[in-house]
């Protein structure tokens, strides 16, 4: 994606760059968060010793680059990033891409990724480009995909921009249909020291449309932009002389001590378990339905969405015991045999986002079929497959 930007960067840097993991041929060890991705990228560098750098970053690459400027001040000299947001989309769209991959592989979102990366008249102009755009998501390790999609869907650092102290350039395609010129505009907006940069006639994929452009502006952030070593602000103060030690050590002298008043134990006080349990409760069943649901609460149902959230989402599917795959296993048994199909359709959609293959699925009320009864077992058929359509095939 860089090679048309590299051989005037060299002039200047030394340049390094990287391939997120399954990606490109790199080794395919999945990483689910951003945070984790940045914790391997920093390893990476200081296995070269690298330690203070300027970075630029496309996509999920700048997701990269806003989380070294907030958890690593002191290694980022310089900031630049290209069709990145502070939140990109929202998670359901990401899970459910990574529902699709699962049940279908890589070829139906290769095959749209020129529709998505690129400007009609670059796509038709640029055949062979466009070809790589497609190979290069089509050899991508399929796990270390969903995975990405994972981490882009956990992240949002909205709160959090006003944190980046890192002199930063946010460079966007005026087309990009992705991440465009509005979220472009919300990272200027918080981010203190940042400025705009809108290439025109460009989508998603600016450095490989418009590498001119993108090079240009580059090497006059990096050159004009750069950070002097990074002051944390703490005074160091001199170390204290430790007294001379007598030659011989004078006798003990006995003398009186309080003892300390004993206090009792306090009782560990147990964590309120609303939020992770609410966050839980998102990841598997979607925001969008568990927006609907605390939408229509009111003073009479509010207390039952708490008691859900807090103890079956914060207390049950939160344990350590049990993996969310086996969870969903045993929710839909439960749900078949309870003749529970609204709750069904619901559980359906969650299990194919905890990583369940339609093929599982179908074991599962197999076996269910079996210990349930076989009319249970025809409905739930009935339910999941309709969902399973819905869910899993892939949008044109």
């Amino acid at each position: 994606m860089w090679d048309r930007q590299v051989p005037e960067l060299t002039k200047h840097w030394r340049v390094f760059r990287f391939d997120l993991p399954g990606h490109g041929g790199a080794p395919a060890h999945p990483a689910g968060s951003v945070a984790e991705l940045t914790t391997r990228l920093l390893a990476t560098l200081d296995s070269l010793g690298v330690q203070r750098f300027g970075y630029a970053g496309c996509a999920l690459g700048g997701a990269i680059g806003i989380e070294l400027a907030l958890r690593h001040p002191e290694r980022l000299a310089s900031l630049a990033l290209v069709a990145t947001s502070p939140r990109f989309g929202t998670a359901d769209e990401f899970r459910q891409r990574g529902v699709i991959v699962r049940t279908n592989g890589l070829d139906p979102i290769a095959r749209t990724a020129p529709d998505r990366w690129f400007t009609g008249g670059f796509a038709a102009a640029q055949p062979a480009i466009t070809e790589w755009a497609v190979q290069m998501v089509r050899t991508t390790d399929p796990g270390c995909y969903i995975a990405a999609c994972e981490a882009l869907a956990a992240f949002d650092v909205r709160p959090e921009l006003g944190r980046v102290g890192a002199p930063t350039l946010v460079l966007v395609g005026s087309d990009d249909q992705v991440t465009g010129p509005a979220e472009a505009r919300t990272l200027v907006a918080g981010i203190p020291d940042a400025r705009l940069a809108v290439v025109p006639g460009a989508s998603h994929l600016v450095p490989v449309e418009q590498p001119a452009a993108v090079t240009d502006l580059l090497v006059h952030h990096f050159s004009t932009a750069w950070q002097q070593p990074y002051d944390t602000g703490q005074t160091v103060l001199p170390t204290a002389s430790a007294p001379p030690v007598p030659a011989v050590a004078p006798p003990p002298v006995p003398r009186a001590e309080i003892a300390p008043v004993a206090v009792p134990a306090q009782p560990a006080v147990r964590p309120d378990r609303y939020e992770s349990g609410l966050k839980i409760r998102r990841e598997v069943l979607g925001d969008a339905y568990v927006d609907g649901e605390l939408a229509q609460s009111d003073g009479f149902s509010g207390d039952f969405q708490e008691l859900v959230t807090r103890y079956a989402w914060g207390e049950i599917w939160d344990r350590p015991g049990l993996d969310r795959r086996t969870r969903s296993c045993i929710t839909l048994t439960a749900l078949v045999a309870g003749g529970h199909l609204e709750e069904l359709a619901l559980h359906t959609r969650a299990a194919l986002r905890n990583g369940l293959t339609p093929d599982e699925i179908k074991e599962v009320l197999l076996q269910a079929a079996v210990y349930c009864g076989v009319p249970a077992a025809r409905s739930a058929f009935r339910v999941a497959r309709q969902v399973i359509r819905e869910e899993t095939t892939p949008s044109e």
